[in-house]
């Protein structure tokens, strides 16, 4: 019986001092602070703070929250309306332009139109004109060479002996010139004569230099002052109001 209790305490002492020694398990198991801490996952990254820094560390906190919140509270700005266009006079004429004049009818058109009270609106500009020194009468070429001696033999027939045969290198080779005529009345009047003899497709030509002139332009004006310039230009040649090329 001794023998039993003997080996029994024995048995009991060696089981406490293994339990102890951590052969059974750690003592105590997530129950103590330093073993928990032995048992976390990279336990270096582990910092413990001191009562001041954990208080900061919470004000902190709570601080971010609370901005948080205001900026949830605050209603969101509107978006801005996109400013609509001006709008623009749609009974405005855009570009309106007159010319070519001569330096003195320049002169006379500029003066005339100042009592308008337009010249903000008024732009002088060059226009290309020419300056008709004659007038040809003359009938087209058709043909070619053998045209122009078709229609030669035609004009005989038909009494009409002044003309020649145009040549050279320019539009009217092969044409047949009848006449050239310083005004326009004394071209007409032949026209006029060859139309009785039967003669059919006769043609007057301007001819002369190319050179620039004064036109002027007019923008955003309104249709009454449109036609009152209208009714100026057309006192000059050559001039009448038109829209802007």
């Amino acid at each position: 019986m001794l023998k039993f209790v003997f080996w029994a305490l024995l048995a009991a002492n060696a089981a406490l001092l293994a339990y102890g020694q951590g052969v059974l398990g750690q003592p105590g198991a997530g129950e103590r602070e330093p073993a928990r801490l032995k048992n976390q996952l990279a336990p270096e990254r582990i910092t413990q703070l001191t009562a001041v820094e954990a208080k900061r560390a919470l004000d902190q906190a709570e601080q971010e929250e609370a901005e948080e919140a205001t900026q949830e509270a605050a209603p969101t700005p509107p978006t801005p309306t996109p400013a609509a266009p001006v709008a623009v006079a749609a009974n405005l004429v855009a570009c309106v332009q007159t010319g070519p004049f001569s330096a003195a009818d320049a002169r006379r058109f500029e003066a005339r139109v100042a009592s308008l009270d337009i010249a903000a609106r008024q732009s002088r500009v060059e226009i290309p004109f020419q300056e008709v020194t004659s007038r040809l009468v003359y009938l087209p070429p058709n043909g070619g060479r053998e045209g122009a001696q078709r229609r030669a033999a035609e004009l005989k027939e038909s009494g009409v002996e002044n003309f020649y045969i145009m040549q050279g290198d320019s539009p009217l080779r092969w044409a047949i010139s009848l006449g050239v005529f310083k005004t326009d009345s004394a071209a007409q009047k032949l026209v006029a004569q060859l139309q009785r003899q039967g003669v059919r497709g006769v043609q007057i030509l301007p001819r002369g230099p190319q050179v620039m002139r004064a036109g002027y332009q007019y923008r955003a004006i309104e249709p009454p002052l449109r036609a009152r310039l209208a009714g100026i230009a057309d006192d000059y040649p050559n001039a009448g109001l038109r829209d802007c090329d």
